[in-house]
């Protein structure tokens, strides 16, 4: 099979996902999607009209992100008319599998010049905007494969890992002082770029603005259980509540201990992103430098209940395609959904901790859930070349259970 190159990565910084709190939620998603391909296009050179298809993730697919905000997105940025785009939605791994899907027309030899990215403007359309309820309210469904809340089911692989509040809160400690620590060296400045006001053209915001510094484990530990209200509330048929659900499960477990709080969580943000592909035909035929290419590429899942589970066998089956082992792997992206994810991914795989999530996370710096995927692919590549090390390997755990993984070589 050919391989996909990877030309560039672009993002915005993350704004603060909170309506009129954050610098970016007076912009529309279309429009931070449209700036994000406009600079991609000026930093690489390409010819827009070369593009064969823009591929894009985003979760709420409603209001402002519905009516395939990729092919606006296009429209917005004032690239070709020919030039298509396409929406998808694997929730938090949305942005990454939109990066993936973009490699595999590349490495199919259909096409030859593909985007890849992902955008969310979560203070503009809010999670759950869809209306689906996580299963789309299908009784039937329900009665097959209950399904909890994200945070319970954080909750309970921490119950089950038997994860300490003091290791979990320790671990976002570590991402803000990493977050903070890479924004005064300028570790992101590679690709990042300032959002402007469409209207105005004045600066929005050019840095990640949700990063909270000062946090100490004092104020991490003073923090109230996020989830504990939401676990005691009566869902099931029967009155049954969504931890009683969760425990049905997995009964071993005799109970949730409830520990993850907003500060050891992942952030709420807005954001885009962007990742250009290119087959090896277009580099020469262009005299285009590729950053890296695509080594492999995975997906796989899980019980849909525990439901974030999944990274670490996401992680082995790609590293299988590569003919790798974790050990081979010089940086680790794994998405901080909430801090016992990436724990129990490190667990799991046997990973030294030093070499995931070198400059933070999305509980500093947050989670632009469609976008992620495809900015901490970018953030990976960054410090790769900062290093001087060769792989990396990206992998975010997804609702209804599902992992989805990539690693990435450089040239």
């Amino acid at each position: 099979m050919a391989d996909a190159y990877i030309i560039d990565a672009v993002r915005t910084p993350r704004g603060r996902g909170k309506k009129g709190k954050g610098s970016l939620t007076g912009i529309h998603p279309q429009e931070l999607l449209a700036q994000t391909l406009q600079e991609l296009g000026r930093r690489t050179q390409i010819d827009a009209a070369d593009v064969d298809d823009v591929v894009v993730g985003v979760v709420s697919q409603v209001g402002e992100q519905g009516s395939n905000i990729a092919r606006n997105a296009v429209l917005a940025a004032d690239w070709p008319l020919h030039v298509g785009g396409v929406s998808l939605n694997r929730y938090c791994g949305s942005g990454l599998q939109a990066v993936n899907f973009a490699a595999m027309g590349v490495m199919s030899g259909a096409q030859e010049l593909v985007v890849g990215g992902g955008v969310e403007s979560m203070s503009r359309v809010p999670m759950n905007s869809d209306g689906g309820e996580g299963d789309g309210m299908n009784p039937h469904l329900r009665r097959k494969h209950p399904q909890v809340p994200q945070g319970i089911s954080a909750d309970l692989i921490a119950t089950m890992e038997g994860f300490s509040r003091e290791e979990l809160d320790a671990f976002a400690l570590r991402s803000q002082r990493r977050a903070a620590e890479a924004q005064r060296e300028c570790r992101f400045s590679r690709s990042l770029f300032a959002v402007r006001d469409p209207e105005t053209g004045a600066v929005a915001l050019e840095k990640d603005e949700f990063l909270r510094p000062e946090t100490t484990m004092e104020a991490l530990a003073g923090l109230p259980a996020a989830f504990e209200a939401a676990g005691a509330h009566a869902a099931g048929p029967n009155g049954e509540t969504l931890d009683q659900i969760a425990l049905a499960r997995f009964p071993r477990e005799g109970g949730i201990r409830h520990l993850h709080t907003a500060g050891n969580s992942s952030g709420i943000v807005d954001g885009a992103a962007a990742v250009l592909l290119a087959s090896e035909e277009y580099v020469r035929a262009h005299g285009l430098r590729p950053r890296a290419r695509i080594r492999s590429m995975a997906v796989f899942a899980e019980d849909p209940v525990i439901m974030l589970t999944a990274p670490a066998e996401t992680a082995r089956k790609a590293l299988r395609k590569a003919g790798m082992q974790p050990a081979d792997v010089d940086l680790w992206e794994i998405n901080e959904a909430f801090a016992a994810v990436p724990l129990q991914t490190i667990r799991r795989l046997g990973i030294d901790p030093e070499r995931v999530n070198v400059n933070g996370g999305a509980i500093a710096l947050g989670h632009p859930l469609g976008a992620t995927g495809a900015i901490i692919l970018g953030t990976a590549l960054d410090e790769l070349e900062r290093r001087g090390l060769a792989t990396a390997l990206v992998t975010l755990c997804i609702a209804g259970g599902q992992g989805v993984a990539t690693v990435i070589e450089r040239i």
